[in-house]
């Protein structure tokens, strides 16, 4: 006899158009889109220049930023135990969460194994936390100028973002009063990014409490994305923002990625800091959602406790001075271009540029500065429209020294062209 579905099939022999689902129409995340697209033709010669790409946060494109030693060592030592093959549990293994809250513990932010959630890269940090904390319908506050993730991520669960203004005259401060004056009843959490993409900015101890005021007066949870935690320049402190309330439950974001120099093993974490017994659904939450995965690399996750163990301090120190370096000269070159004002970098791997359009005779906007850029000069750097900040363009600091003097050749040469 025939199946019910094939009797009730329709007579059509051809197929229709499949739609995409509600969640993946309203994912969109502009970084990739920019980068995507096919660079227009237009009317002045193109450039045949060696391509240089100052556009993506990964240091490890050109090959000058290596991870240390220990880090590929403690990952083949894994490896070759077999010990690491099997599915692990989804929160992540417990040694490696031991490590995690041994290295971040701090006396005014007690951290333990259970206080760790292993995640897909911080970007699955991101998707994790925001999805725990934010139904449906509620809000979520995120900062403008800010990583793009976030604004993906609330939009792809049909979360209202809305965006409080950082001050760029103010080294990227956020303007608290902007920021307090986007709450309602319906507002889920606040997320800060410190140190900043796409600022490169880092908060001061009162600045940071400042933030945490407002969590506290309008009792609402607060997301940390501290992904380049202790990655500051000279004169900088960094300051963990769990280690200033006990009152405030928090979500602390990391990973191996930037410090690590791996951002393509994909492990990040949740840290979660809640002195005051309020995150008890929250902590079910996670382990709800990190089953959806059943935790990131095994591989990985084994070779943490050897990496925080055994690689010296110096390693950072170094790092931090090598990216300075890098940050200094894009800062002092590309200021001499004109129509362009650099603001000063104080961690992280970015470089935030103001443009004066009206220093411009043929440029429309941020978009079509970074557009006509790549096709005459073969620079690639992001507009400001991926960070909800437009106006301005970003740069990434990573790329060897040589190629950073060129580009900044290049898009002064550029600047000189278009000026009125």
């Amino acid at each position: 006899m025939p199946s019910t579905n094939a009797a009730t099939a329709s007579s059509d022999s051809t197929w229709g158009t499949i739609p995409a689902s509600d969640v993946s129409r309203r994912t969109f995340n502009p970084i990739r889109d920019v980068l995507s697209r096919p660079v227009k033709p237009l009317s002045t010669p193109k450039s045949t220049k060696d391509p240089i790409s100052l556009s993506i946060g990964d240091p490890t494109v050109f090959g000058n930023f290596k991870t240390h030693p220990v880090v590929v060592e403690s990952v083949e030592k894994a490896v070759r135990s077999f010990s690491h093959n099997g599915y692990p549990p989804s929160v992540g293994a417990p040694a490696a969460r031991e490590a995690i809250a041994k290295k971040y513990s701090h006396p005014d932010a007690p951290l333990t194994a259970d206080d760790v959630v292993l995640t897909s890269g911080c970007s699955g940090a991101v998707e994790m936390a925001i999805g725990v904390l934010c139904s449906e319908g509620q809000n979520i506050l995120l900062p403008r100028p800010g990583f793009c993730l976030y604004n993906t991520v609330a939009g792809s669960r049909n979360i209202d973002a809305r965006l409080y203004n950082l001050l760029a005259d103010k080294n990227w401060e956020v303007d608290i009063a902007h920021m307090e004056s986007l709450i309602d009843k319906n507002t889920a959490a606040i997320l800060i990014n410190n140190p900043s993409n796409p600022c490169g900015s880092n908060f001061t101890k009162a600045h940071l409490k400042a933030i945490l005021a407002v969590c506290e007066k309008h009792k609402i949870p607060l997301i940390s994305d501290e992904i380049y935690a202790d990655m500051v320049f000279g004169g900088q402190v960094f300051t963990p923002t769990a280690t200033l309330t006990s009152t405030v439950p928090i979500l602390t974001l990391g990973g191996l990625a930037k410090q690590w120099l791996v951002p393509g093993w994909r492990i990040g974490w949740i840290l979660v800091s809640d002195r005051n017994h309020g995150f008890g659904d929250v902590r079910k939450g996670l382990f709800s959602l990190s089953t959806l995965i059943n935790g990131p690399c095994t591989i990985v996750q084994a070779a943490i406790p050897n990496i925080f163990d055994n690689i010296p301090d110096s390693y950072l120190r170094d790092l931090n001075k090598q990216l300075e370096s890098h940050a200094r000269i894009l800062e002092t070159e590309v200021a001499k271009a004109p129509g362009l004002d650099v603001i000063t970098p104080q961690g992280a791997m970015y470089v935030m540029v103001k443009l004066d359009l009206d220093a411009f005779k043929d440029i429309s906007d941020d978009a079509d500065f970074c557009q006509k850029l790549k096709w005459e000069e073969n620079v690639e750097i992001l507009p400001g429209e991926c960070f909800a900040y437009p106006g301005t363009v970003r740069l990434v600091i990573t790329p060897p020294k040589d190629k950073l003097h060129v580009a900044s050749e290049r898009i002064a040469a550029f600047c000189k062209r278009h000026l009125k």
